[in-house]
Protein backbone atom coordinates (compact mmCIF):
# COMPACT_ATOMS: atom_id res chain seq x y z
CA UNK A 1 0.00 0.00 0.00
CA UNK A 2 1.48 3.48 -1.27
CA UNK A 3 0.07 5.69 1.39
CA UNK A 4 1.37 3.03 4.16
CA UNK A 5 4.99 3.11 2.93
CA UNK A 6 5.08 6.95 2.52
CA UNK A 7 4.25 7.14 6.01
CA UNK A 8 6.43 4.33 6.65
CA UNK A 9 9.34 5.71 5.20
CA UNK A 10 9.37 9.55 5.42
CA UNK A 11 9.15 10.27 8.86
CA UNK A 12 8.77 14.59 7.90
CA UNK A 13 5.97 14.01 6.17
CA UNK A 14 4.55 11.28 8.97
CA UNK A 15 4.76 14.05 11.32
CA UNK A 16 3.25 16.60 8.88
CA UNK A 17 0.30 14.10 8.29
CA UNK A 18 -0.71 13.27 11.69
CA UNK A 19 -0.70 17.11 12.44
CA UNK A 20 -2.98 17.46 9.46
CA UNK A 21 -5.45 14.64 11.41
CA UNK A 22 -4.97 15.79 15.04
CA UNK A 23 -6.24 19.18 13.22
CA UNK A 24 -9.02 18.19 11.26
CA UNK A 25 -10.32 16.06 14.21
CA UNK A 26 -10.50 19.34 16.52
CA UNK A 27 -11.79 21.71 13.91
CA UNK A 28 -14.63 19.39 13.49
CA UNK A 29 -15.24 19.64 17.49
CA UNK A 30 -15.17 23.13 17.06
CA UNK A 31 -17.71 23.39 13.93
CA UNK A 32 -20.08 21.40 15.89
CA UNK A 33 -20.36 22.79 19.30
CA UNK A 34 -20.23 26.79 17.95
CA UNK A 35 -23.05 25.86 16.07
CA UNK A 36 -24.40 24.39 18.83
CA UNK A 37 -23.92 27.13 21.00
CA UNK A 38 -25.42 29.63 18.85
CA UNK A 39 -28.32 27.62 18.53
CA UNK A 40 -28.66 27.69 22.22
CA UNK A 41 -27.90 31.26 22.84
CA UNK A 42 -29.67 32.23 19.31
CA UNK A 43 -31.90 30.23 17.67
CA UNK A 44 -32.29 32.51 14.45
CA UNK A 45 -31.12 31.38 11.36
CA UNK A 46 -29.12 34.61 10.86
CA UNK A 47 -27.20 34.24 13.55
CA UNK A 48 -25.77 31.00 12.33
CA UNK A 49 -25.49 32.33 9.06
CA UNK A 50 -22.89 34.48 10.91
CA UNK A 51 -20.74 31.35 12.10
CA UNK A 52 -20.01 30.64 8.42
CA UNK A 53 -19.36 33.82 7.50
CA UNK A 54 -16.65 34.67 10.65
CA UNK A 55 -15.39 30.78 9.07
CA UNK A 56 -15.09 31.86 5.58
CA UNK A 57 -14.49 35.58 4.68
CA UNK A 58 -10.93 35.34 6.79
CA UNK A 59 -9.89 32.14 4.67
CA UNK A 60 -9.96 34.54 1.32
CA UNK A 61 -9.11 37.67 2.54
CA UNK A 62 -6.15 36.32 4.73
CA UNK A 63 -5.15 34.27 1.70
CA UNK A 64 -2.48 37.31 0.18
CA UNK A 65 -0.57 37.85 3.36
CA UNK A 66 -0.49 34.46 3.73
CA UNK A 67 1.01 33.67 0.87
CA UNK A 68 3.64 36.40 1.26
CA UNK A 69 4.51 35.04 4.79
CA UNK A 70 5.07 31.11 3.66
CA UNK A 71 7.38 32.61 0.89
CA UNK A 72 9.52 35.04 3.08
CA UNK A 73 9.99 32.68 6.36
CA UNK A 74 10.27 29.72 7.99
CA UNK A 75 6.98 27.75 7.04
CA UNK A 76 7.34 25.30 10.07
CA UNK A 77 7.62 28.20 12.36
CA UNK A 78 4.35 29.69 10.50
CA UNK A 79 2.53 26.40 10.89
CA UNK A 80 3.49 26.31 14.65
CA UNK A 81 2.52 29.64 15.88
CA UNK A 82 -0.74 29.65 13.87
CA UNK A 83 -2.01 26.77 16.14
CA UNK A 84 -0.75 27.33 19.00
CA UNK A 85 -2.53 31.36 19.02
CA UNK A 86 -5.51 29.17 17.33
CA UNK A 87 -5.43 26.38 20.78
CA UNK A 88 -5.81 29.90 22.84
CA UNK A 89 -8.00 31.61 20.58
CA UNK A 90 -10.54 28.00 21.20
CA UNK A 91 -10.10 28.85 25.03
CA UNK A 92 -11.81 32.29 24.76
CA UNK A 93 -14.92 30.89 23.22
CA UNK A 94 -15.20 29.52 27.14
CA UNK A 95 -15.85 32.82 27.98
CA UNK A 96 -19.01 33.13 25.94
CA UNK A 97 -21.82 32.38 28.23
CA UNK A 98 -25.07 34.65 27.23
CA UNK A 99 -27.01 36.00 23.96
CA UNK A 100 -25.26 39.04 24.82
CA UNK A 101 -21.48 37.49 24.33
CA UNK A 102 -22.36 35.87 20.41
CA UNK A 103 -20.06 39.26 19.38
CA UNK A 104 -17.00 38.06 21.11
CA UNK A 105 -17.72 34.34 19.50
CA UNK A 106 -17.53 35.95 16.05
CA UNK A 107 -14.45 37.79 16.88
CA UNK A 108 -12.43 34.91 17.93
CA UNK A 109 -13.56 33.21 15.16
CA UNK A 110 -12.28 35.57 12.58
CA UNK A 111 -9.16 35.42 14.34
CA UNK A 112 -9.01 31.45 14.24
CA UNK A 113 -9.82 31.15 10.61
CA UNK A 114 -7.32 34.05 9.98
CA UNK A 115 -4.60 32.12 11.54
CA UNK A 116 -5.99 29.30 9.09
CA UNK A 117 -5.72 30.72 6.21
CA UNK A 118 -1.81 31.54 7.22
CA UNK A 119 -1.34 27.99 7.99
CA UNK A 120 -2.94 26.38 4.78
CA UNK A 121 -0.54 27.85 2.01
CA UNK A 122 2.29 27.30 4.53
CA UNK A 123 1.78 23.53 4.85
CA UNK A 124 1.18 22.90 1.15
CA UNK A 125 3.99 24.76 0.09
CA UNK A 126 6.31 22.52 2.28
CA UNK A 127 5.53 19.35 1.09
CA UNK A 128 7.80 19.63 -1.73
CA UNK A 129 10.18 20.36 0.99
CA UNK A 130 10.08 17.08 2.82
CA UNK A 131 8.91 14.26 0.13
CA UNK A 132 11.27 13.55 -2.75
CA UNK A 133 9.81 13.75 -6.36
CA UNK A 134 8.49 9.81 -6.51
CA UNK A 135 6.24 10.32 -3.32
CA UNK A 136 4.65 13.78 -4.60
CA UNK A 137 1.45 12.49 -5.83
CA UNK A 138 0.86 9.43 -2.79
CA UNK A 139 1.51 12.92 -0.67
CA UNK A 140 -1.67 15.22 -1.93
CA UNK A 141 -3.87 11.62 -2.86
CA UNK A 142 -3.16 10.99 1.18
CA UNK A 143 -4.06 14.29 2.35
CA UNK A 144 -7.36 14.48 -0.22
CA UNK A 145 -8.38 11.31 1.31
CA UNK A 146 -7.69 12.18 4.68
CA UNK A 147 -9.44 14.97 4.67
CA UNK A 148 -12.37 13.21 3.31
CA UNK A 149 -12.31 10.69 5.90
CA UNK A 150 -12.14 13.56 8.61
CA UNK A 151 -14.85 14.92 7.27
CA UNK A 152 -17.16 11.75 8.24
CA UNK A 153 -15.43 10.69 11.19
CA UNK A 154 -14.80 14.21 12.96
CA UNK A 155 -18.30 15.15 12.17
CA UNK A 156 -19.59 12.37 13.69
CA UNK A 157 -16.60 12.36 16.93
CA UNK A 158 -17.21 16.15 17.19
CA UNK A 159 -21.10 15.64 17.57
CA UNK A 160 -20.65 12.87 19.77
CA UNK A 161 -18.33 14.86 22.23
CA UNK A 162 -20.79 17.80 22.28
CA UNK A 163 -23.98 15.74 23.18
CA UNK A 164 -22.20 13.27 26.06
CA UNK A 165 -19.23 16.09 27.12
CA UNK A 166 -21.10 19.42 26.95
CA UNK A 167 -20.47 22.11 24.58
CA UNK A 168 -17.21 23.75 26.87
CA UNK A 169 -15.45 20.56 26.57
CA UNK A 170 -15.46 20.07 23.16
CA UNK A 171 -13.70 23.73 22.48
CA UNK A 172 -11.04 22.27 25.22
CA UNK A 173 -10.90 19.18 23.21
CA UNK A 174 -9.99 21.55 19.91
CA UNK A 175 -7.44 23.23 21.87
CA UNK A 176 -5.43 19.99 22.76
CA UNK A 177 -5.46 18.97 19.69
CA UNK A 178 -4.12 22.13 18.10
CA UNK A 179 -1.24 21.56 20.39
CA UNK A 180 -1.27 17.85 19.87
CA UNK A 181 -0.64 19.52 16.45
CA UNK A 182 1.59 21.76 17.27
CA UNK A 183 4.20 18.86 18.97
CA UNK A 184 3.98 16.66 15.86
CA UNK A 185 4.88 19.62 14.00
CA UNK A 186 7.82 20.49 15.86
CA UNK A 187 9.44 17.37 15.16
CA UNK A 188 9.56 18.22 11.49
CA UNK A 189 13.09 18.73 10.00
CA UNK A 190 12.12 21.56 7.14
CA UNK A 191 15.29 23.38 5.21
CA UNK A 192 14.52 27.16 6.17
CA UNK A 193 13.64 29.48 3.54
CA UNK A 194 16.46 32.38 3.08
CA UNK A 195 13.84 36.10 3.55
CA UNK A 196 12.53 37.13 0.23
CA UNK A 197 15.14 40.06 -0.48
CA UNK A 198 13.73 40.52 -4.21
CA UNK A 199 11.19 39.95 -6.55
CA UNK A 200 10.90 37.35 -9.32
CA UNK A 201 13.17 39.17 -11.41
CA UNK A 202 15.68 39.77 -9.61
CA UNK A 203 14.91 43.20 -8.36
CA UNK A 204 14.87 44.80 -4.88
CA UNK A 205 10.97 45.41 -3.14
CA UNK A 206 9.57 46.38 -0.07
CA UNK A 207 8.46 43.70 1.68
CA UNK A 208 4.50 42.87 2.51
CA UNK A 209 1.90 43.21 -0.30
CA UNK A 210 4.92 44.27 -3.15
CA UNK A 211 5.85 40.46 -2.84
CA UNK A 212 2.30 39.48 -3.25
CA UNK A 213 1.97 41.12 -6.29
CA UNK A 214 5.09 39.99 -7.74
CA UNK A 215 3.50 36.59 -7.15
CA UNK A 216 0.27 38.24 -9.63
CA UNK A 217 3.27 39.10 -11.98
CA UNK A 218 4.61 35.61 -11.61
CA UNK A 219 1.43 34.09 -12.67
CA UNK A 220 0.67 36.68 -15.14
CA UNK A 221 3.97 35.46 -17.28
CA UNK A 222 3.49 31.97 -16.69
CA UNK A 223 0.32 30.87 -18.66
CA UNK A 224 0.40 27.11 -17.73
CA UNK A 225 1.07 28.04 -14.18
CA UNK A 226 -2.17 30.65 -13.81
CA UNK A 227 -4.25 27.68 -15.85
CA UNK A 228 -2.88 25.00 -13.23
CA UNK A 229 -4.09 27.53 -10.50
CA UNK A 230 -7.38 27.94 -11.86
CA UNK A 231 -8.42 24.85 -12.49
CA UNK A 232 -9.15 24.31 -8.67
CA UNK A 233 -11.31 27.02 -8.64
CA UNK A 234 -13.26 26.34 -12.07
CA UNK A 235 -13.92 22.78 -10.67
CA UNK A 236 -15.30 24.42 -8.04
CA UNK A 237 -17.95 25.91 -9.49
CA UNK A 238 -19.37 22.71 -9.95
CA UNK A 239 -18.76 20.51 -6.95
CA UNK A 240 -19.14 23.64 -4.47
CA UNK A 241 -23.05 23.58 -5.00
CA UNK A 242 -22.90 19.55 -4.45
CA UNK A 243 -21.72 20.16 -0.84
CA UNK A 244 -24.95 21.98 -0.18
CA UNK A 245 -27.61 19.76 -2.54
CA UNK A 246 -26.44 16.36 -0.75
CA UNK A 247 -27.86 17.25 2.75
CA UNK A 248 -30.98 17.92 0.81
CA UNK A 249 -31.14 15.10 -0.97
CA UNK A 250 -30.46 13.27 1.99
CA UNK A 251 -33.35 14.79 4.09
CA UNK A 252 -35.97 15.02 1.35
CA UNK A 253 -35.32 12.50 -1.87
CA UNK A 254 -33.39 9.19 0.08
CA UNK A 255 -34.07 9.55 3.70
CA UNK A 256 -33.22 6.07 5.33
CA UNK A 257 -34.30 5.26 8.71
CA UNK A 258 -36.88 7.58 8.72
CA UNK A 259 -33.92 10.71 7.84
CA UNK A 260 -30.93 11.69 6.61
CA UNK A 261 -28.27 11.42 8.75
CA UNK A 262 -27.99 8.03 8.25
CA UNK A 263 -27.87 8.92 4.57
CA UNK A 264 -25.71 11.67 4.73
CA UNK A 265 -23.23 9.62 6.48
CA UNK A 266 -23.37 7.28 3.52
CA UNK A 267 -22.63 10.02 1.11
CA UNK A 268 -19.53 11.24 3.26
CA UNK A 269 -18.01 7.70 3.12
CA UNK A 270 -18.36 6.91 -0.21
CA UNK A 271 -16.83 10.34 -1.01
CA UNK A 272 -14.24 9.69 1.15
CA UNK A 273 -13.61 6.47 -0.69
CA UNK A 274 -14.03 8.24 -4.22
CA UNK A 275 -11.48 11.06 -3.32
CA UNK A 276 -8.96 8.33 -2.22
CA UNK A 277 -9.34 5.81 -5.05
CA UNK A 278 -9.49 8.28 -7.78
CA UNK A 279 -5.63 9.86 -7.66
CA UNK A 280 -4.34 6.46 -7.02
CA UNK A 281 -6.03 4.47 -9.53
CA UNK A 282 -5.19 7.10 -12.21
CA UNK A 283 -1.63 7.20 -11.50
CA UNK A 284 -1.22 3.71 -11.26
CA UNK A 285 -2.99 3.49 -14.75
CA UNK A 286 -0.62 6.91 -16.20
CA UNK A 287 2.16 7.37 -14.10
CA UNK A 288 3.90 10.62 -12.51
CA UNK A 289 5.05 12.08 -15.74
CA UNK A 290 3.66 15.70 -16.36
CA UNK A 291 2.19 15.35 -19.55
CA UNK A 292 -0.23 12.34 -18.14
CA UNK A 293 -1.09 14.71 -14.75
CA UNK A 294 -2.69 16.91 -16.99
CA UNK A 295 -4.63 13.89 -18.82
CA UNK A 296 -5.61 12.96 -15.34
CA UNK A 297 -6.86 16.52 -15.01
CA UNK A 298 -8.86 16.08 -17.51
CA UNK A 299 -10.29 12.60 -16.75
CA UNK A 300 -10.67 13.84 -13.43
CA UNK A 301 -13.08 16.66 -14.77
CA UNK A 302 -15.23 14.13 -17.22
CA UNK A 303 -16.14 12.09 -14.31
CA UNK A 304 -16.82 14.71 -12.09
CA UNK A 305 -19.38 16.41 -14.45
CA UNK A 306 -20.55 12.87 -15.60
CA UNK A 307 -20.89 12.02 -11.70
CA UNK A 308 -22.94 15.17 -11.30
CA UNK A 309 -25.36 14.07 -14.21
CA UNK A 310 -25.90 11.40 -12.45
CA UNK A 311 -26.64 13.00 -9.36
CA UNK A 312 -29.55 14.89 -11.19
CA UNK A 313 -31.19 11.86 -12.80
CA UNK A 314 -30.67 9.56 -10.00
CA UNK A 315 -33.98 7.24 -9.16
CA UNK A 316 -32.64 5.28 -6.48
CA UNK A 317 -30.11 5.87 -3.57
CA UNK A 318 -28.19 3.25 -5.02
CA UNK A 319 -27.65 5.09 -8.66
CA UNK A 320 -27.20 8.14 -6.38
CA UNK A 321 -24.43 6.63 -4.60
CA UNK A 322 -22.53 5.02 -7.57
CA UNK A 323 -23.01 8.76 -9.50
CA UNK A 324 -21.30 10.32 -6.03
CA UNK A 325 -18.42 8.08 -6.43
CA UNK A 326 -17.62 8.62 -9.90
CA UNK A 327 -17.79 12.63 -8.62
CA UNK A 328 -15.52 11.84 -6.64
CA UNK A 329 -13.14 9.93 -8.51
CA UNK A 330 -12.89 12.75 -10.56
CA UNK A 331 -13.01 15.60 -8.06
CA UNK A 332 -10.14 13.41 -6.26
CA UNK A 333 -7.87 12.97 -9.13
CA UNK A 334 -8.60 16.89 -10.04
CA UNK A 335 -7.60 18.47 -6.88
CA UNK A 336 -4.71 15.72 -5.97
CA UNK A 337 -2.73 16.20 -9.94
CA UNK A 338 -3.29 19.75 -10.32
CA UNK A 339 -1.66 20.13 -6.90
CA UNK A 340 0.79 18.05 -7.63
CA UNK A 341 1.40 19.69 -11.03
CA UNK A 342 1.72 23.12 -9.42
CA UNK A 343 4.42 21.81 -6.40
CA UNK A 344 6.42 20.36 -9.59
CA UNK A 345 6.36 23.50 -11.52
CA UNK A 346 6.51 26.92 -9.32
CA UNK A 347 9.64 27.88 -7.99
CA UNK A 348 9.94 27.30 -4.32
CA UNK A 349 10.48 30.85 -3.88
CA UNK A 350 7.41 32.01 -5.21
CA UNK A 351 5.28 28.57 -4.52
CA UNK A 352 3.34 29.86 -1.17
CA UNK A 353 1.87 32.91 -3.19
CA UNK A 354 0.82 31.40 -5.98
CA UNK A 355 -0.58 28.46 -3.39
CA UNK A 356 -2.34 31.08 -1.29
CA UNK A 357 -3.58 32.74 -4.94
CA UNK A 358 -5.33 29.33 -5.31
CA UNK A 359 -6.79 28.55 -2.23
CA UNK A 360 -8.36 32.26 -2.20
CA UNK A 361 -9.92 32.25 -5.59
CA UNK A 362 -10.90 28.42 -4.61
CA UNK A 363 -13.04 30.02 -2.13
CA UNK A 364 -14.44 32.70 -3.46
CA UNK A 365 -15.90 30.03 -6.53
CA UNK A 366 -17.00 27.26 -4.17
CA UNK A 367 -19.10 30.80 -2.28
CA UNK A 368 -20.37 31.32 -5.53
CA UNK A 369 -21.56 27.88 -6.67
CA UNK A 370 -22.86 27.55 -2.76
CA UNK A 371 -24.98 30.45 -3.01
CA UNK A 372 -26.35 29.52 -6.51
CA UNK A 373 -27.62 26.38 -4.79
CA UNK A 374 -29.54 28.47 -2.35
CA UNK A 375 -30.56 30.68 -4.58
CA UNK A 376 -31.63 28.67 -7.78
CA UNK A 377 -34.28 26.58 -5.48
CA UNK A 378 -34.85 29.18 -3.00
CA UNK A 379 -35.83 32.30 -5.48
CA UNK A 380 -36.39 31.40 -8.91
CA UNK A 381 -37.93 28.01 -7.80
CA UNK A 382 -35.88 25.15 -9.35
CA UNK A 383 -35.96 22.16 -8.38
CA UNK A 384 -33.09 19.85 -6.55
CA UNK A 385 -32.69 18.02 -9.67
CA UNK A 386 -32.72 20.95 -12.01
CA UNK A 387 -30.05 22.62 -9.82
CA UNK A 388 -28.31 19.71 -10.05
CA UNK A 389 -28.22 19.62 -13.32
CA UNK A 390 -27.18 23.39 -13.78
CA UNK A 391 -24.00 22.60 -11.77
CA UNK A 392 -23.28 19.70 -14.30
CA UNK A 393 -23.80 22.57 -17.25
CA UNK A 394 -21.02 24.67 -15.21
CA UNK A 395 -18.96 21.37 -15.18
CA UNK A 396 -19.14 21.05 -18.68
CA UNK A 397 -18.39 24.41 -19.26
CA UNK A 398 -15.03 24.04 -16.99
CA UNK A 399 -14.16 21.00 -18.73
CA UNK A 400 -14.52 22.59 -22.38
CA UNK A 401 -12.01 25.37 -21.85
CA UNK A 402 -9.66 23.22 -20.04
CA UNK A 403 -9.24 21.13 -23.04
CA UNK A 404 -8.98 24.18 -25.38
CA UNK A 405 -6.22 25.48 -22.77
CA UNK A 406 -4.48 21.92 -22.25
CA UNK A 407 -4.24 22.34 -26.23
CA UNK A 408 -2.90 25.34 -26.59
CA UNK A 409 -0.35 25.06 -23.81
CA UNK A 410 0.79 21.42 -24.45
CA UNK A 411 4.05 21.80 -24.80
CA UNK A 412 4.93 24.23 -22.01
CA UNK A 413 4.83 22.13 -18.69
CA UNK A 414 7.53 19.90 -19.47
CA UNK A 415 9.82 23.27 -19.26
CA UNK A 416 8.16 24.35 -16.66
CA UNK A 417 9.03 21.32 -14.59
CA UNK A 418 12.70 20.94 -15.51
CA UNK A 419 13.72 23.99 -14.08
CA UNK A 420 12.62 23.28 -10.77
CA UNK A 421 13.89 19.59 -10.47
CA UNK A 422 16.12 20.56 -7.87
CA UNK A 423 13.24 21.79 -5.60
CA UNK A 424 12.61 18.69 -3.82
CA UNK A 425 13.58 16.97 -0.81
CA UNK A 426 16.45 14.50 -1.46
CA UNK A 427 16.31 12.34 1.25
CA UNK A 428 13.54 11.99 4.52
Amino acid sequence: MVYWTLLRDNTNYRNLWLGYVVTQLGDWFNLIATASLIEMLSGTGTAVSYLFLARFLPLFLFAPLAGVLADRYDRRKIMIYSNLVQAAVVLGFLLVRQAADLWLLYLLLVVQFALAALFTPARTAVIPNIVVRRELVTANALDSLTWSTMLAIGAFLGGVATAVLGIQAAFVLNALAYAGSTLLLARIAIPLQPAVEADITGTRKPGGWFNFMDGLRYLRGERTILGLALIKAGGSLAWGAINVLEVTFAHRVFPLAGGGEATLGLIYMISGIGTGLGPLLLRRWLGDEPRKMRWAIIIGLFLMTAGIAGLAVAPTFAWFSVATLVRTLGTGALWVFSAALLQLAVPDKVRGRVFAFEFAVLTLTQSISIYWAGYAMDQINLTIEQTTLSMAVVGSLVTTIWLLFHWQTRHLMVTAVAKNSDQFATSD
